[in-house]
């Protein structure tokens, strides 16, 4: 092993110096390509090329369910720009203000259960509705200015 080790740091003197930067050279894209040939073969995706697989996987177009419009005749509200720190209690009792309100509900993310800063009132008659959304529009609560209008019914 000693000797074998010798022979090679002797190539390193001398006139065969060039022989040995080839060497080394060739040595060291062997070992590239072995990883990258390793690296495809142990890959958990099957795919050829790992870096896609760490990017987000892209789902399909898929068609969202339309809200459905009250049957009733009663009027679901969109109200937006809400603070996060605003609570379903304090939009109901904002609401309850220009009439009777049948629920209220802030939007939350599922995984840490935070308010995405809008939600929906839901007024069982339409003229309360109106005057509400018209009177609270522009209206600063908890520091933010609510926006408020009908929420659409998207097909």
């Amino acid at each position: 092993m000693e000797c074998c080790i010798n022979n090679v740091l002797g190539l390193f003197d001398g006139p065969t110096e060039c022989a040995a930067i080839c060497l080394a050279a060739t040595s060291f894209v062997a070992g590239v390509i072995v990883a990258v040939i390793l690296c495809k073969l142990m890959c958990r995706c099957g795919k050829k090329s790992c870096a896609s697989s760490s990017k987000k996987q892209e789902r399909p177009f898929e068609k969202r369910k339309p809200h459905p419009a009250p049957a009733d005749g009663s009027t679901e509200i969109y109200v937006g720009n809400l603070s996060y720190d605003m609570t379903e209690e304090q939009l109901r009792k904002e609401f309850e203000a220009f009439g009777k309100v049948n629920s209220a509900r802030i939007i939350t993310n599922r995984y840490n259960n935070k308010s995405k800063g809008f939600g929906f009132v839901h007024m069982p008659d339409k003229a309360e509705a109106q005057k509400a959304c018209q009177q609270l529009n522009d209206k600063e609560i908890c520091g933010r200015k609510m926006k408020c209008n009908e929420a659409k019914n998207l097909i």
